[in-house]
């Protein structure tokens, strides 16, 4: 089975108590309830990039031009146990973007320290890439779920190349 295509986005900014990445409690569908970054599946014809942009306009309601995003690696989930979840990820990061995050019928944005992201309300393989890519490592992860598809049975990480293959 072929894994799916996805985009994640993380919206950086300076805050009062350090840096701040948006994250948002997801309402809808696959990982609902959970805190996540916003994103989605790339879109037949779509490069990561335009997808990116797109779901982060539908899900926040903010405009991120291609020219300001920051590839910021990959991230391939298996789910030994349901491989029909199976995900490869494209992931960007940003600091610049119009419009201010809103809620929308899927996330529930918040802005969260990045020295104290909300790992456990978040699926459990964040803890082992996200502050990597945030702090500026540009790596290709691969995390292999448990077979209660929650927990993490293995974390496989490299260095990223961009090759211009995921713009």
């Amino acid at each position: 089975m072929t894994a799916a295509h996805v985009t994640l986005c993380f919206l950086l900014r300076d805050g009062d108590a350090g840096q701040e990445v948006l994250l948002g409690r997801k309402k809808t569908g696959f990982g609902s309830g959970k805190i996540v970054g916003v994103g989605g599946h790339v879109e037949f014809g779509e490069t990561a990039a335009e997808a990116v942009c797109r779901e982060v306009e539908e899900e926040i309601f903010v405009h991120v031009e291609q020219r300001h995003l920051i590839p910021a690696g990959t991230v391939d989930f298996v789910f030994p146990a349901k491989a029909e979840w199976n995900m490869f990820t494209t992931v960007y990061l940003t600091e610049q973007w119009t419009g201010e995050p809103a809620e929308s019928d899927e996330i529930a944005p918040q802005w969260y320290r990045v020295a104290g992201l909300p790992v456990e309300r978040m699926w459990a393989d964040a803890e082992h890439w996200l502050p990597a890519m945030i702090s500026g490592q540009r790596i290709a992860v691969e995390v292999v779920l448990a077979d209660d598809n929650e927990s993490v049975a293995e974390v496989h990480t490299a260095d990223w190349l961009d090759l211009g293959a995921a713009l």
